[in-house]
């Protein structure tokens, strides 16, 4: 837990956003243009050097279930005796994705433990905690997945631009800055020594590509948002929820590396699926919704041409691997991925993996040989 200056200020950016602005006629969202700058999260070392090494704790999958949900406030302890971090990554996920609680009730639960952090936590929504939620298979309950998915936006993300945690900080909230997409208040971006961040709702389950539901039940459960006779209407939202996102996402990405100016030093991008977490034979039906994505990650990252961190969830086992690299084994599971061998990806263990947080250090001016990343985990129970 590293305190350190954290005031404000503002940069060219805001003008980016503003001129991006300037084209809409629609009333401004919450917050909108008064909002803290993408440099917002600015900080210099112990040392007063703003170019200096600083260091996250990433998370994810987690807690999957009662053990899991025990070991929550240790988890969140140990991060907040570690002197380093100064702030925390959750790349979704908050439960797991059969016979889990999908109601009010736990979203609270878990948004109690968030805000036990004392350094800023940024959180991205999995699929487990709304697309999930309406297979009858999966014993999760019969909500409606878009309903659950405002829920997490009203417990989660109650104020545009604001982070959770005791120490909460401002970001910059695709509510704020794009009309257009004003809903997707949980995609953020920061800035923090010229390295630009954000995170994405991009979510598991094939981007939600994974059917609802296949038969309506015999009786209205009281989560259904409507009775039986509804069910087919609330299902026809599901492709229009996916375009949707896809949009949104879009948009956001080429705001993302359009803030990633010249002197910017690298981007590191926040979501929660494995897009490739498939193989060839059952791409179909796992990964195939991620092509368009991957190839849009792909193409602005090469274009960037400097050092780019994605970070995801969703399969719950620890990776450092580069998708983009054509020696890859992931290269070939998405048609047309582009060549970006400066895209590094990190996954993190969740689900019944070992409890753990990965502390990830950003060196923005690494010296020669040195890395630009690091990743260290470090085991609740060590």
């Amino acid at each position: 837990m590293k305190r350190a200056n954290v005031r404000p200020h503002l940069a060219t950016l805001l003008a980016v956003f503003a001129a991006a602005c300037a084209q809409d006629t629609s009333p401004p969202t919450s917050r909108s243009l008064t909002a803290p700058s993408l440099a917002a999260a600015d900080r210099s070392d112990d040392n007063g050097n703003p170019n200096g090494p600083f260091t996250y704790a990433v998370i994810g999958d987690f807690p999957y279930g009662p053990v899991k949900r025990a070991e929550m406030p240790f988890l969140v302890d140990l991060i907040n005796a570690d002197p380093a971090v100064e702030r925390v990554l959750h790349a979704g996920d908050i439960k797991a994705g059969s016979a889990a609680d999908c109601s009010d009730a736990y979203f609270q639960d878990i948004r109690q433990q968030f805000d036990r952090f004392d350094d800023p936590l940024v959180y991205t929504p999995g699929d487990n905690e709304w697309t999930d939620c309406h297979v009858a298979l999966k014993n999760n309950g019969l909500y409606l997945p878009t309903e659950r998915l405002d829920k997490v936006r009203q417990i989660f993300f109650p104020i545009p631009g604001r982070t959770m945690g005791v120490h909460a900080d401002d970001v910059v909230s695709q509510a704020q800055v794009d009309p257009a997409n004003a809903a997707y208040v949980e995609n953020v971006m920061w800035e923090r020594s010229k390295v630009v961040f954000a995170s994405l709702n991009i979510t598991g389950s094939n981007d939600d590509t994974a059917p609802w539901t296949s038969s309506p039940p015999k009786t209205s459960p009281p989560e259904l948002p409507g009775p039986v006779s509804t069910w087919n209407a609330q299902l026809a939202q599901q492709p229009l929820e996916i375009a949707a996102r896809q949009r949104a996402n879009f948009a956001w990405l080429d705001r993302v590396f359009a803030n990633a100016h010249s002197d910017s030093r690298a981007v590191v991008l926040l979501v929660q699926a494995d897009m490739w977490d498939g193989t060839l034979a059952t791409r179909s039906t796992t990964i195939s919704a991620y092509d368009d994505m991957v190839i849009k990650i792909g193409q602005l990252a090469a274009a960037y041409g400097k050092p780019v961190l994605l970070i995801e969830g969703d399969s719950h086992i620890f990776r450092i691997d580069q998708p983009y690299s054509p020696s890859s084994p992931l290269f070939a599971l998405h048609p047309n991925t582009p060549v970006a061998t400066n895209v590094t990806r990190l996954v993190m263990n969740g689900s019944s993996s070992p409890t753990e947080y990965v502390r990830l250090t950003i060196d923005p001016k690494p010296t020669k040989g040195g890395d630009f990343f690091t990743f260290v985990e470090v085991p609740l129970n060590r």
